[in-house]
């Protein structure tokens, strides 16, 4: 169990330093989301089935989504 949670926060790490490391706000968004599933899946290796549908839910689909309509509209509007 110590080695999938090693793996589990690796790849959380590599993930969050991915989105911050990314310039381009769509970018980050669909970084977003993979750091979302990176989070779910950690959340189950520490058996809270709770917070890990909490975090699919909310960091994988809500939050990504609209930081993506929101960069959409902002493009709209530069001239």
């Amino acid at each position: 169990m110590d080695l999938i949670l090693v793996i589990a926060l690796v790849l959380v790490a590599g993930v969050g330093t991915a989105v911050v490391l990314t310039h381009d706000p769509a970018r980050q968004a669909i970084g977003l989301s993979a750091f979302g599933l990176a989070l779910t899946l950690l959340f189950l290796v520490y058996q809270a089935p709770d917070v890990a549908l909490s975090q699919l839910a909310v960091g994988m689909v809500v939050v990504p989504l609209m930081i993506a309509l929101t960069v959409a509209k902002m493009a709209r509007r530069r001239p």
